[in-house]
């Protein structure tokens, strides 16, 4: 795939492109082009450029692929002078947030806050400020391709007609699809085992009071994994991104102060709070969550061996038995398992999980599996039924079996067609100046170069 067809919705960002580059290699750095009061360096496009190399994924001569390199960065560029143009901002609290929960991937990545600076050969300040630039810069981005596409829909006309314009022989393969419901069962959890947790954390609770370190308690005791190595530290969180009970707690604090117990659908919880700023707060918090007895497993395990028992005898539909057993709120969509993908019901078997790609390929279709152990959302132990419902073979894509698929495609087209059309219209009104010795690219787009 050229690096022209990146042109699609801002996804990802590196916080880095090529460190050990960097690291290693001296760049005669110079301006190579302009986009409004938006400079590329040099240095930009090689970075860039050892990336691509070192993905293995880039084909083509060097001069190619750098030109390829140069028309992305200028329509991104291109997308910062629209926002400037339009007064999109964003706030420094949005910021700080995405700001810290990249911190947090790349710290779980690396394994600790010193390895991540010796990795990058930079402070923790340092590597948030060259992030906060970099992450500001994807959110104006990503605003101005919002309202770019914000218009595009794919009707059932649009669908059809992309794919009778698709050839005959250039159809593309769909590998076979899976569409899978389940039946879960969660086994209870007793008063007198909730109780026993809590009293754990208020203990703990009553240490941190008499003068033990909060971020000791949490290093030595929580049961969230992402923060407990941090001493509990979350980062900045905005309304609405905290499960309520939490949220609630964590935004009436004072500075320093440490919380009552907290019930949520994850365990029992004390927070301390760190620093509010508006709507955006960071907090320490310890975890204990309760769990499953071996009892209450074995009790739902054997509960859903006897449901099965039943609909393999016909005494009862997987669908009624869904309705009347299960203890998952997909319930009400039949069980149906809902691929994240996609937004379907319909799974490849590159998109199954692992547990139940290993499942349903003993399976036949409608036949009900034995109970499968399982972890709730909540990361609780729970067991489930699983039944294929529809298998389709390897096969070319067409509209009764693949709609959903081909309904993508349509819309992937389209919002890239929008995107063209935007970049032809806004590339001729910016201002846009590029040094002769990248005149020469064959530019998807004109840029006015010439003007």
């Amino acid at each position: 795939m050229k690096l022209r067809r990146v042109f699609a919705l801002v996804a990802f960002i590196t916080l880095y492109v090529s460190t050990a580059y960097a690291q290693q290699t001296q760049v005669i750095d110079r301006i190579v082009a302009v986009v409004g009061n938006n400079i590329i360096m040099q240095s930009d496009i090689e970075e860039q450029y050892m990336q691509y190399r070192l993905q293995g994924g880039v084909k083509g001569s060097a001069s190619s692929i750098r030109c390829e390199i140069l028309e992305d960065m200028l329509f991104r560029k291109l997308m910062l002078n629209q926002a400037e143009l339009d007064s999109i901002t964003v706030t420094d609290e949005q910021i700080d947030s995405e700001v810290e929960r990249y911190i947090r991937y790349y710290i779980s990545q690396l394994g600790s806050q010193e390895k991540l600076e010796k990795y990058y050969n930079k402070t923790m300040a340092e590597i948030k400020e060259d992030l906060r630039k970099t992450l500001k810069e994807k959110q104006l981005m990503e605003e101005v391709q919002r309202g770019i596409v914000s218009g595009v829909n794919a009707t059932p006309n649009d669908v059809r007609e992309f794919y009778n314009s698709i050839p005959k022989d250039s159809v593309p393969m769909v590998s076979a699809q899976y569409e899978i419901a389940q039946l879960v069962k969660k086994p209870p959890i007793t008063l007198d085992e909730k109780l026993a947790v809590k009293e754990k954390l208020y203990g703990l609770r009553d240490r941190i009071l008499k003068g033990e370190r909060f971020s000791t308690m949490a290093l030595l005791y929580s049961e969230d994994p992402g923060s407990a190595k941090k001493g509990g530290e979350l980062g900045f969180q905005g309304r609405g991104e905290l499960v309520p009970e939490f949220e609630a707690v964590a935004f009436s604090l004072k500075d320093g102060e440490i919380s009552e117990v907290v019930e949520t659908e994850y365990g029992f919880h004390i927070l301390q709070l760190i620093e509010r700023r508006g709507d955006y707060v960071n907090v320490r918090h310890i975890l204990l969550t309760v769990k499953v007895s071996a009892t209450a497993l074995e009790q739902a395990y054997n509960e859903l061996d006897s449901i099965a028992r039943l609909i393999r005898n016909d005494s009862i539909t997987f669908d009624e038995a869904v309705m009347k057993f299960s203890d998952e709120d997909d319930k009400v969509n039949g069980g149906y398992l809902v691929n994240p993908n996609t937004g379907s019901t319909m799974f490849a078997a590159e998109d199954l999980d692992q547990q139940v790609s290993v499942v349903v390929n003993r399976l036949n279709v409608g036949e009900v599996s034995n109970p499968v152990p399982m972890k709730t959302k909540n990361d609780k132990d729970a067991y489930r039924l699983l039944i294929i419902k529809k298998k389709t073979t390897p096969h070319k894509a067409n509209l009764k079996e693949d709609y959903a698929l081909i309904q993508q495609w349509t819309m992937q087209k389209k919002r890239q067609e929008a995107i063209n059309k935007w970049i032809d219209s806004k590339s001729n009104q910016a201002y846009v100046k590029i040094i002769d010795d990248y005149c020469d690219c064959d530019f998807q787009f004109d840029w006015n170069i010439n003007k």
